[in-house]
């Protein structure tokens, strides 16, 4: 759940370090990188990481720990939709398909706030469908809980929080017959649910407006050099723009829509192989069991058919991980034939993939590891926008640095087929769980392999050990731990852009932004300075400064340099 051992750059280190900018300045409305105001997301994943660091202290271990309890939150409320809709078994087997699939692994190992986001939409589902039940007494009760779901999910991650829910609930409704209902509007307290739904999100955004003017400003195009306070950022730019693939700056990337929707087979792997199973259950909304499912299958619609249209990473559609497991566990308590044949092609896959795990680590046997891994990974900076892009910088070479993972991801798979092949029914999901469990430590290590390459710590800790300088960093999220690890602010070089750019011109911000004629001005004057930069940088780095530019270490394809020796 910790893993890995340090905080990455990008992303990860981004959302500690927003938590600790707000616990360190008292403001608790606008987070800020770097002294710059950043207005792109909601507050709530940053006053978590603020509450832990003030609880807890500010560690990387520390600032990861909302993210864990909301994947332990999603797995046990995953379990109990399961067992109130099918029965204790289902539902004890919709919670293990979703605690050990390959998704919910590996998009929570970044701070991101979709697992939480998740979490607040599975409730909600549930509390709409316990709303609706017609033996329930305490429908208020699970009406306001949808609102509180809602506003909170508004707080970690913006209006889709609302719109995926309210998008599956009226789907249903509609397929149900009873969209036109009076009732069905009764049973779901409409107007206190909205209450409290706008009690929870609107104050934090009618603060961030008021404290970030222009108030309203509707202009529906997006250029650089432009600042129009809160409101346009964040809800004309980031979420309407941003859907149609208007929004400026475009640092981000888009999967294409075929692969988008296969890629859910892999995120459910390996009990992604009994949805054959699940598409043969009954959906018709006569039982509890049957609702849960068309619920269940209009939730995961609704949010395909949306992110189809929209720009799209990988991790986007984690919210439907819970509705999946969801039909995946009520398949798993069935009879099905398709049960006993998605276990036989499970078992073939997991001997191919212990087979290919076996050839990979012969034929880098006697490969050399010198340094890090960094040493044999290629580059490809074009698809880093994506989540998963720099997968794409894997070598052959880059495999003998994974001799112990290779080997434990091989005797994890060995054990799924073994497993399989001699295993029926609970004892064949256990052997799959059990394979899940080896193969997500062998990856675990495998991130750690990672570190240097993905994490600046190891600078963060040279430069720790230095005497006081200024420090000059050549791209804010490029070296975002060193921020972290360091406490530091720092000049950004040639750096006003992506995520830092629009806050960049906001009238309160600092005038951190360098170009290269004040770093030659710098870098030549009697201070001492410090500089990090990526080895794409340095012909440039070492055109402009020359022989004054003095290696105090290397890590992972990234320098610190000096100009005093």
């Amino acid at each position: 759940m910790f893993s890995p051992p340090h905080l990455l750059d990008d992303t990860d280190a981004v959302y500690a370090q927003l938590g600790r900018s707000m616990l360190e300045t008292g403001d608790w409305v606008t987070p800020n990188l770097d002294g710059v105001p950043f207005m792109l997301k909601p507050p709530l994943p940053c006053w978590l990481e603020a509450f832990s660091y003030e609880l807890l202290g500010p560690h990387d271990w520390v600032a990861r720990l909302w993210v864990v309890a909301s994947v332990i939150g999603l797995v046990l409320l995953t379990t109990r939709f399961g067992r109130w809709a099918f029965g204790d078994q289902a539902g004890l087997s919709a919670g293990l398909a979703l605690a050990t699939c390959i998704g919910l692994w590996l998009f929570t190992r970044i701070i991101i706030p979709d697992a939480a986001m998740a979490l607040t939409i599975t409730m909600g589902m549930f509390a709409f469908l316990r709303a609706l039940e017609e033996d329930e007494n305490h429908t208020l009760r699970w009406a306001l809980l949808l609102g509180a779901s809602m506003g909170i999910g508004v707080l970690l991650k913006g209006l889709i929080a609302v719109l995926l829910p309210a998008g599956a609930g009226l789907a249903y409704l509609l397929l149900t017959g009873q969209l036109l209902r009076r009732q069905t509007w009764h049973r779901l307290h409409l107007m206190p649910a909205l209450l409290v739904m706008l009690a929870i999100a609107a104050p934090w955004h009618v603060l961030a407006t008021l404290r970030n003017p222009p108030y309203l400003d509707f202009t529906l195009y997006s250029q650089p050099a432009q600042y129009r306070g809160f409101f346009w950022s964040y809800f004309i730019n980031e979420h309407l723009l941003r859907f149609l693939n208007m929004r400026y700056p475009h640092d981000y990337n888009t999967v294409p829509r075929g692969v988008f929707w296969v890629y859910q087979l892999l995120w459910l792997f390996p009990w992604s192989v009994f949805l054959p199973a699940a598409a043969g259950l009954s959906y018709r909304p006569v039982d509890r069991a049957g609702r849960t499912r068309l619920l269940a299958l209009c939730w995961i619609g609704f949010a395909m058919v949306f992110f189809t249209f929209s720009t799209t990473q990988e991790y986007y559609s984690l919210p439907i991980y819970p509705a999946l497991a969801l039909l995946i566990g009520s398949a798993m308590d069935t009879r099905s034939r398709w049960l006993e044949w998605g276990g036989k092609l499970l078992a073939v896959l997991a001997a191919i993939c212990a087979v290919t795990s076996g050839i990979i680590l012969y034929a880098v046997r006697g490969v050399p590891t010198p340094g890090d891994i960094s040493e044999a990974l290629s580059r490809n900076p074009q698809a880093y926008t994506l989540s998963l892009g720099h997968m794409t910088d894997l070598t052959l070479r880059s495999f003998a640095y994974l001799r112990l993972p290779l080997f434990l991801a091989g005797a994890a798979f060995l054990i799924g087929a073994l497993g399989l092949f001699r295993l029926r029914g609970r004892r064949a999901y256990w052997a799959m769980a059990a394979m899940m469990l080896v193969f997500l430590h062998a990856a675990r290590i495998a991130m750690t392999r990672f570190d240097s390459y993905l994490s600046s710590y190891p600078l963060a800790q040279t430069l720790k050990h230095q005497p006081p300088g200024e420090l000059i960093v050549q791209g804010y999220y490029t070296f975002s731990s060193v921020f972290f690890y360091t406490g530091r602010r720092a000049l950004l070089l040639n750096s006003r852009v992506t995520s830092m750019e629009y806050g960049s011109y906001h009238p309160k911000a600092p005038q951190v932004f360098i170009g290269d004629g004040d770093l030659q001005r710098l870098w030549a004057g009697p201070q001492r300075c410090y500089l990090l930069a990526e080895d794409r940088r340095l012909p440039h780095l070492q055109a402009l400064l020359g022989v004054s530019l003095h290696l105090l270490r290397e890590s992972g394809g990234k320098y610190l340099f000096t100009n005093r020796e």
